[in-house]
């Protein structure tokens, strides 16, 4: 029997949360420590999978398959695709950063505080997130697929309510108030999308007779297993919007701005930069791979959702005066070209929008980071009081500057060759909504650069005067990450011989073939 290389990719973290919450509340560093060697340690077993898989394999490699609930046809499969096996490279990457970066979030205040809650529990909710989302990436049985879709919520919910960001300008009890409000959204919306693809789950079940991802492609491929037209749209759409939901898409994203305001910076990474890419890449994996001919129904009105919230999110970005906000609601506007790369149903759209999963989560890891780094120092959110820090720390605006530069998709820096893909795979079939959408690239020309004048520029405010610069702890945060932007922008062949197997095969799966170009090159 071969070792269950993706099963310990998966319970690593899971025993790392639960060695870290074990350490006694006395030993606060050594929880930190060990921490950091599991998601270490899980970073090492990630490259391995990365290493070991073949892309120009089957489809499904490493698979595991046990019976586990046999009366009901539920299994304990898992197997990965070119796309998961990125997507689990990026989670084991961030993860180590955003322990580093939080290091010091859940110590105890000098005050005295209770709100904060136990150092050891910031650090295990952080790996327990981190399992669940490796085995969602995994896991090719619908119903396990669910179980961890809906479970990571639990240990979020904690990190965004009991785990806030410390600077906040209407005192303890305020904020206090507005995390338990972030929480909850956070925790509502979500539960409504998974109640409704737990009816989907159960609908599917009765049409298939088992949960397996695998036999159900199949068997639909093979024309041995029929859905009725309105069957198919209905599952279709209970799945997508629970998928919807996560990513976040227009206009079921409300939820996104306050949890990422009201968190510490590395939970708000974890957030946006990996569990949100649960949603994208359950679009790819369920969707269209169950749902073909509803998936294909249903995409203008996709395309026409993931548009607004390419504007709507850039739009709302400029004028916010909240850092955090701002980054969020950027966030929102480039899901939004996730969702429309997706639903282009272009070879070149796909891969825009998977190597766009993987860009994003390092590009707003570098932003994100770093505003936390200058939040902490200066104690406020607010954009309006800050100014002229570059005179003061050039290290850390130099790399807000890169961070941001790459959130406006700057050529040379990786989110651009993403961003390329997905307009070109969209407009080669959909030439209105690729136009409409490139007016997104003005906006975050604008919000960034604005963000960056109003922060960085202009006379030295008194209460930055004596900022300090990055440490070595933050600066061994950002600069891998900025390396692996500049690296990605300059040379993507890494992720894209990776993922573009897996894409061929999805496309494949609905039955698509890229456009044919109107004027045939010379030859």
């Amino acid at each position: 029997m071969s070792f269950p290389l993706l099963t310990a990719t998966a319970a690593l973290p899971a025993i790392g949360a639960i060695a870290t919450a074990a350490v006694p509340a006395a030993r606060r560093m050594a929880a930190k420590w060990l921490a950091l060697l599991f998601s270490l340690a899980t970073l090492a077993l990630a490259i391995t999978v990365l290493v070991r898989f073949d892309p120009d394999g089957e489809r499904y490699q490493l698979t595991e398959s046990h019976s586990w609930i046999a009366d009901f046809g539920v299994r304990y499969e898992l197997g990965v695709d070119g796309i998961a096996v990125a997507l689990i490279a990026l989670t084991a990457l961030l993860i180590p950063f955003i322990v580093l970066a939080g290091w010091h979030d859940a110590d105890p205040l000098e005050t005295g505080s209770r709100r904060w809650r136990p150092t050891q529990g910031f650090f295990a909710l952080i790996l327990a997130v981190e399992a669940m989302v490796i085995i969602s990436f995994e896991a090719t049985d619908v119903f396990l697929f669910y179980i961890f879709f809906e479970a990571m919520l639990i240990p979020m919910y904690f990190l965004i309510g009991g785990f806030g960001d410390r600077a906040h300008e209407h005192g303890e009890e305020k904020a206090a108030t507005q995390r338990s409000y972030a929480a909850v959204k956070f925790l509502l919306y979500n539960l409504a999308g998974g109640l409704i693809m737990l009816a989907a789950v159960i609908g599917l079940y009765v049409v298939a007779g088992n949960f397996s991802l695998t036999e159900i492609a199949q068997a639909r491929a093979n024309g041995e297993l029929e859905m009725a037209t309105s069957t198919e749209r209905w599952l279709f759409l209970g799945f997508f919007f629970a998928f919807a939901v996560k990513a976040p898409l227009w206009p079921l994203h409300t939820w996104l701005p306050n949890a990422m305001q009201e968190s510490t910076a590395p939970v708000a990474v974890l957030i946006t930069a990996v569990v949100d890419k649960v949603g994208t890449f359950a679009m790819l994996r369920f969707c269209l791979q169950l749902f073909p001919e509803a998936s294909k129904w249903a995409t203008p009105v996709i395309l026409v959702l993931a548009v607004i919230s390419i504007i709507y999110g850039a739009l709302l970005a400029v004028g916010q005066r909240d850092i955090k906000r701002l980054i969020a609601y950027a966030s929102i506007s480039h899901f939004g070209f996730i969702v429309m790369g997706i639903f282009a149903m272009t070879s070149q759209g796909q891969s825009g929008a998977t190597l766009y999963m993987v860009n994003h989560g390092i590009s707003t890891a570098v932003l994100m980071l770093i505003a936390g780094f200058l939040i902490s120092r200066r104690g406020s959110r607010l954009i309006a009081d800050f100014g002229g820090v570059q005179k003061v720390a050039p290290v850390l605006a130099g790399t807000f500057l890169i961070g941001g530069l790459a959130t406006l998709s700057l050529p040379g820096l990786a989110p651009f060759v993403s961003e390329f893909l997905v307009l070109v795979g969209t407009f080669t079939r959909y030439p209105v909504i690729g136009i409409v959408a490139t007016f997104g690239i003005v906006l975050a020309a604008l919000y960034t650069l604005v963000l960056y004048q109003r922060t960085m520029t202009g006379p030295v405010k008194p209460e930055v005067a004596a900022m300090p610069d990055l440490k070595v702890r933050e600066i061994a945060v950002v600069a891998p990450l900025v390396v692996l932007l500049v690296f990605l922008g300059v040379y993507p062949k890494p992720v894209t011989d990776v993922v573009n197997p897996a894409v061929k095969q999805t496309l494949s799966d609905v039955q698509k073939k890229d456009p044919q170009p109107e004027v045939e090159a010379a030859k």
